[in-house]
């Protein structure tokens, strides 16, 4: 993979571990801090994507913060099976916001009273 193209993906060993096969940079914490050291790793290595599993995301909500004012990575959180939250839809919902100016594509399918 070109070095611009580089993507990496931060989570739990037994659900990001497959991801590999397909070329991406595999990052297993085993805490917050290492979490951490890991996201920087990988803002110093100039990957052009990070995907964080949504476990991790709320516990890294500030550096990711931090980071959406930088043209890269873009950290994108996403949920497995094995739970589900709105921290996941908020951080897409922002990044809508940013690239397009609105959050139209996550009105769509609500009700005209409905709120998240």
């Amino acid at each position: 993979m070109s070095e611009a193209g580089k993507i990496a993906i931060i989570g739990d060993r037994d659900l990001v571990a497959p991801f590999k096969v397909f070329g991406l940079t595999v990052l297993t914490p085993a805490s917050t801090e290492e979490a951490r050291t890991m996201l920087a790793q990988v803002v110093q290595e100039k990957y052009a994507i990070c995907l964080i599993q949504e476990t991790w995301l709320d516990s890294l909500k500030p550096e990711v913060a931090e980071l959406s004012h930088k043209f890269a990575p873009v950290c994108v959180g996403f949920s497995d099976f094995r739970a589900s939250s709105e921290s996941v839809e908020n951080l897409m919902r922002e990044l809508s916001i940013k690239a397009i100016g609105s959050d139209a594509l996550f009105t769509r399918g609500r009700k005209e009273n409905e709120t998240r």
